[in-house]
């Protein structure tokens, strides 16, 4: 197997934000834009690691490479833990925007009692040879906010209020997003496997 990492993503701000809380890694990370790869998998799974599950597993049958796959979603309590599994298709409007999601969540979320208290979950598979298998999962806690803030980060992040921190996801910096998030202690729990592995490579190169 060759030292380098498959992230089985198109999404730019995953992708960012994996290859940074590995970045200390040195080897490559390649990515589906990398391979000109493009996939159209149904993610068919009842749960976040189903789905994470799903896509490791379409992605490593193409690349036979070391592969990363996630799926996470957001839930509020309010609205009985929607959207979930369904947070990057959440909105009815076709071709919609993270923008539109986060307007169709605040609209649903209108008249509701506050505060809107809500999680961001991450699910993690890992998938190598000879049956190489980890799975990991991250969770944060937080309040939907009914107004945006901030111009960082992606998806339902201007709107994920962080107590703790007074600001939300996207007013944060990139480094501390990268620690507490439920990507980032998902990714963060699967290192000790990765660090296995790449030890591995190392004294069995291929």
């Amino acid at each position: 197997m060759e030292k380098k990492l498959f992230i089985a993503s198109t999404n730019p701000g995953k992708i960012k934000e994996i290859k940074d809380i590995l970045s200390f890694f040195d080897i490559p990370f390649i990515s589906c834009m990398d391979l000109d790869l493009h996939l159209r998998i149904e993610e068919t799974g009842s749960t976040y690691m189903e789905n994470a599950r799903i896509k490791a597993e379409a992605y490593h049958q193409q690349t036979h490479l070391l592969t990363l796959a996630d799926d996470s979603g957001l839930e509020v309590d309010v609205l009985d833990s929607a959207p979930g599994i369904y947070s990057a298709r959440y909105s009815p409007k076709t071709g919609a925007s993270d923008a539109d999601r986060r307007q169709y969540l605040l609209k649903n979320l209108y008249g509701k009692p506050e505060p809107w208290h809500a999680q961001f979950n991450c699910a993690a598979v890992l998938l190598g040879p000879a049956g190489l298998r980890s799975e990991t999962f991250g969770r944060c806690n937080g309040i939907i906010l009914p107004e945006e803030r901030g111009a960082g980060g992606f998806g339902y992040d201007p709107i994920f209020y962080l107590p703790e921190y007074e600001a939300t996801m996207a007013e944060i910096p990139a480094d501390l997003k990268n620690q507490i998030s439920h990507r980032a202690r998902a990714i963060t729990a699967m290192i000790p496997i990765l660090e296995r592995v790449f030890s591995l490579n190392e004294n069995n190169p291929v």
